[in-house]
C-alpha cells in the first residue's frame, strides 16, 4: 500500500498547478438536464469518500495544494463572504490509482477553531472521512455546474492524461460543523465511475 501511494504521488504531482480554482455558474435547479445515474452521484447527501471506496479496492487522496487565501467574489456565498480569510485545499480522489474527482475546499479561518482546528492539518486524510464522523455536521443544498475542456479543471484532467471529450460535471455544497461553514466543490473527472454508471443506464 505504501508503494502504491508513493507511485500515485509521483504520477499525479500537480502541485505546480495549484490553485486550480473552480470558476463556474453554479445552479441549484439543473436536475432536469441530468441522467438519473449521474444525478444520483451529484445529489447524494452521503459521504462521497465512502461511496467511492465501495467502488474500488484501494482509495487514496493526493493533495495538490493547500494555502491561505482570501475568498473571491466568484466563490463567495451567503455564508462565506468575499474578502474572508480562508484555507483552500485542493485534492484528487483516486480509486485503484485512477483519478476520479477533483475537490476544492474553502475553510474560513474562523471555522478552523475549537474542535474543527484539526481540519487545517488533514494531510492525505479525506475531508469527508473527517467531517462525516461528526455528530455536529449538517449540510446545505447542492448546486451543480458544467466545466468545459478549456476550463481550469479540464486542463487539469488533460495534465493527468485524461482526455476531456465532453463537459465535466461538478457539485458544490456548504457544510456546517458546530454551525461554522466550509464549502466543498467536487468535479467528476473523465472516466470516473459516475460517468460509467451514466453510460450503463443509457
Amino acid at each position: 500500500m505504501t508503494i502504491l501511494l508513493t507511485i500515485s504521488l509521483v504520477m499525479f504531482d500537480c502541485t505546480h498547478l495549484f490553485p486550480v480554482t473552480l470558476t463556474a455558474k453554479w445552479q441549484a435547479n439543473a436536475e432536469s438536464a441530468l441522467s438519473p445515474a449521474l444525478k444520483s452521484w451529484l445529489f447524494d447527501s452521503g459521504s462521497l469518500t465512502a461511496r467511492l471506496k465501495a467502488h474500488c479496492h484501494h482509495f487514496e487522496v493526493v493533495v495538490i495544494g493547500q494555502a491561505e487565501q482570501v475568498c473571491s467574489e466568484q466563490e463567495a456565498c451567503q455564508y462565506i463572504p468575499a474578502g474572508e480569510a480562508m484555507l483552500v485545499r485542493e485534492v484528487l480522489l483516486l480509486c485503484d490509482g485512477k483519478p476520479q474527482v477533483f475537490a476544492r475546499s474553502l475553510m474560513p479561518l474562523s471555522t478552523l477553531t475549537g474542535d474543527e482546528a484539526f481540519l487545517g492539518e488533514l494531510g492525505n486524510m479525506p475531508l469527508g472521512q473527517a467531517i462525516f464522523n461528526s455528530p455536529y455536521l449538517t449540510r446545505g443544498e447542492f448546486s451543480v455546474a458544467k466545466f468545459s475542456p478549456q476550463s481550469a479543471v479540464g486542463q487539469l484532467a488533460q495534465q493527468l492524461s485524461l482526455p476531456v471529450q465532453e463537459a465535466l460535471w461538478g457539485r458544490r455544497s456548504i457544510f456546517f460543523l458546530h454551525d461554522k461553514p466550509l464549502a466543498v466543490a467536487e468535479v467528476f473527472l473523465p472516466q470516473a465511475v459516475a460517468y460509467q454508471a451514466m453510460e450503463a443506464s443509457a
